[in-house]
């Protein structure tokens, strides 16, 4: 998710790279990340091949900064009541 937060759009390959990761193992995250309409996803074509571009839609954005909002309170020992 850091990753589709400070891009507009990524491609699957482009992420792929990033994170050094597998094929199975990123199309198992992201799938995980749009059933829960974390992200949004674009297929298309460039030249000849196919492209598929990913974004964060609002919840997914709202849910990142939920999560990097709970690790600094749990960093700092506190909690949100």
């Amino acid at each position: 998710m850091s990753a589709l937060m400070v891009n507009e759009s990524i491609s699957y390959n482009d992420l792929k790279e990033l994170l050094d990761v597998t094929d199975g193992n990123l199309a198992s995250h992201l799938k995980g990340l749009e059933d829960n309409g974390y992200l949004k996803f674009q297929k298309g074509f460039i030249g000849r091949k196919t492209s598929t571009t990913y974004s964060a839609t609002k919840a997914g954005e709202k849910a990142f900064r939920q999560h990097l909002d709970a690790l600094e309170q749990m960093i700092r020992g506190t909690q949100q009541t």
